[in-house]
């Protein structure tokens, strides 16, 4: 397979409760953006967490509580496509290349995966998975070598990523953590030089 992408960013939804967190994410994605081939991956941040409130008061169906933050994500796509510099929002994988070659300089494609996910339905639907999973998945299926998981300040301990991360991650894809208010460790991680352990 080739690969489309050389790093899958996923940009963690809580970022936004820090806006110069999030502006200092979007910056450092940017800049990475002009030396490697990037495909930023959404978290699901405040417009999942509506959804988890949902089903906590109504109990809903594993089905829908699972597309409905799949959705979610598709909301904070939106958001990302439009404040990162140079960003443009990209449903399927085939549109990455188009992406890239739209301008000279060349667009930094954000996923809104719901119409991808809804296609191949890959990962079971309970909030053991979140889009710490489903950037695995992405970057599985664009033959990504990086991922790099963008949490918020103050983000530690065993519980960075969710239950499915270990088994949704790829073997030949190399993962990294960093905190949106860790300037160094996010320009590394960026440019492949930090893995997680």
């Amino acid at each position: 397979m080739t690969a489309l992408v050389d790093t899958v960013v996923k940009l963690g939804g809580g970022v936004l409760a820090h806006l110069n967190h999030f502006d200092a994410a979007l910056t450092a994605i940017a800049a990475a953006a002009g030396e490697r081939r990037l495909l930023v991956v959404p978290g699901g941040g405040p417009f999942a967490d509506v959804i988890r409130e949902v089903d906590r008061r109504l109990g809903l169906s594993d089905d829908a509580a699972h597309w409905m933050a799949v959705l979610a994500m598709d909301q904070y796509a939106h958001v990302l496509a439009a404040r990162l510099a140079g960003g443009v929002l990209i449903t399927q994988p085939s549109e990455i290349v188009a992406a890239r070659a739209a301008t000279p300089g060349g667009q930094i494609p954000v996923l809104a995966p719901s119409r991808w996910l809804g296609e191949a339905d890959p990962l079971p639907h309970t909030w053991d998975v979140t889009s710490d999973s489903i950037a695995a998945w992405v970057a599985g299926r664009v033959g990504a070598r990086h991922l790099v998981l963008i949490k918020p300040a103050g983000a530690a301990g065993v519980d960075l990523v969710d239950a499915y991360f270990p088994r949704a991650l790829p073997a030949h894809v190399r993962p990294a953590i960093v905190r949106a208010d860790d300037a160094a460790a996010l320009h590394s991680a960026l440019r492949g030089a930090v893995e997680y352990a």
